[in-house]
């Protein structure tokens, strides 16, 4: 019984028409940089455990160009190709090489940073073409294949399933990565996911590894986010994203339960930037979104993908948990500007607060300085060990008890008098960068 028609009896995916349908279409890319001695010397050895970046030349002496590879895939018969960006970026020279081994130079027609995306162009005439299909409609456990060039072998195809959609993973908010365990390693990145259909569901970004190999766990940006950035790559040159101005952190069940909330679900506001989108809508700290334009936002993980897609200027409805209730409030995006903050003002008062297993003072002008922060009291004791384990720590600056503003001591004070002795300390704190609220029960 031949291997093709065993796979049909026990009810397996052959692969053997998908990998020659789609093969041609996955190019090799070789990128050339003309990196000194100086700029090769300051390279992070850790980087590539964590991306594949393709494997440099070991005979090439460290003095000389530096090459590094990957794959990408074309979208258009005259020569428009997606890839990623960390493939191609700094190359001077980029070379792509199909499968009946043609090579072209290709030209960078834009490229991304926050979706790690870029688009190349060569010249060509009715070039093979892979079937654009969408994220959205893939299922957990969903059989995928990927194509590419690990440790430079071209059109290398490897398959697996779908482990699961939404990822974030670090800085890159605006990619909810599809997990899968499809084998991919360094020379894989750019090249195609794609479904039993033939169609790209993916480009194949980054593993988590300790040795810098695959260990069953990679990611993909999803073709829809890549696509929406291509296209406007070649329209204009640049991604505009829409911009809501808050800042968010996922309900906990103890939030949840301090809420009214029947389920830990939405994304919750531990900060409104002053004139932001979100202010004019009249979003308050202690909001819970949890639609945007009538698309359900089930984490705080969710929400930034789906107002990045939005374009600039472009009302949307945001429905809020609110005092019990749903509210509907109606925004009107800012532009993406990594600048836009919150702000704050006002004074303080004097003394240590102390009693309820921590203990909080004024800010002083260097903790003013540290925190950038001229409102809210500082955490400087800790004395209860539930008060630890619920991620309090000396150094935060409280700026909410339950739902009052905290200015000052006084503030302070005055909010922690008011709540019952076996209500729970809900606190927003400001710690580095961000903020995050939390539940101390008592």
């Amino acid at each position: 019984m031949t291997s093709v028609s065993l796979a049909k009896v026990t009810n397996l995916p052959d692969f053997t028409e998908l990998a020659k349908l789609t093969g041609p279409a996955v190019v090799n890319i070789t990128a050339r940089d003309n990196a000194d001695e100086n700029e090769l010397s300051r390279a992070n050895p850790n980087e590539e455990l964590f991306r594949f970046f393709g494997i440099p030349n070991p005979d090439q002496p460290q003095n000389r160009d530096r090459v590094s590879g990957g794959s990408g895939f074309i979208i258009s018969s005259d020569g428009v190709i997606l890839t990623n960006r960390h493939v191609i970026e700094g190359a001077d020279k980029i070379t792509v090489r199909l499968l009946d081994r043609r090579e072209f130079e290709a030209e960078i027609i834009g490229e991304d940073e926050a979706s790690d995306i870029a688009v190349l162009k060569i010249e060509g005439k009715e070039l093979p073409t892979l079937k654009i299909g969408s994220a959205d409609d893939l299922q957990i456990g969903e059989w995928v294949m990927a194509i590419g060039s690990p440790l430079s072998f071209q059109n290398s195809v490897t398959k697996g399933i779908v482990s699961a959609k939404g990822r974030q993973i670090g800085r890159q908010q605006y990619v909810p990565y599809i997990q899968s365990d499809v084998p991919i390693n360094r020379g894989n990145s750019g090249g195609p996911l794609i479904n039993l259909n033939g169609e790209v569901v993916g480009i194949n970004t980054l593993i988590f590894s300790n040795t810098g190999g695959y260990m069953g766990i990679s990611f993909s940006v999803p073709i829809d986010v890549a696509m929406h950035v291509a296209e406007q790559l070649q329209t204009t040159g640049e991604v505009k994203r829409g911009l809501l101005g808050v800042g968010i952190e996922n309900v906990t069940q103890a939030m949840a339960d301090y809420l009214g909330m029947k389920k830990p679900t939405g994304a919750l506001v531990n900060q409104v930037s002053e004139g932001s989108a979100a202010d004019k809508a009249g979003v308050k700290v202690g909001d819970v979104i949890t639609e945007f334009n009538d698309v359900k936002v089930d984490s705080s993980e969710a929400l930034p993908p789906i107002v990045g897609k939005v374009m600039p200027n472009t009302k949307v409805e945001l429905e809020v948990f609110r005092d019990g209730k749903s509210k509907l409030l109606t925004a009107k995006l800012d532009a993406l500007n990594p600048n836009v903050q919150a702000g704050v003002d006002s004074n303080n008062d004097s003394e240590v607060k102390a009693g309820i297993g921590f203990s909080v003072s004024k800010l002083s002008e260097q903790d003013k300085e540290r925190t950038g922060e001229n409102t809210g009291v500082i955490v400087t004791d800790i004395t209860n060990k539930d008060i630890e384990r619920a991620n309090l720590r000396i150094g935060d600056v409280i700026k909410r008890v339950d739902k009052k503003d905290i200015e000052n001591l006084s503030d302070f004070s005055d909010a922690i008098d008011g709540l019952n002795e076996d209500e729970p300390l809900v606190l927003l704190i400001k710690r580095g960068a961000g903020s995050t609220f939390i539940v101390i029960e008592r």
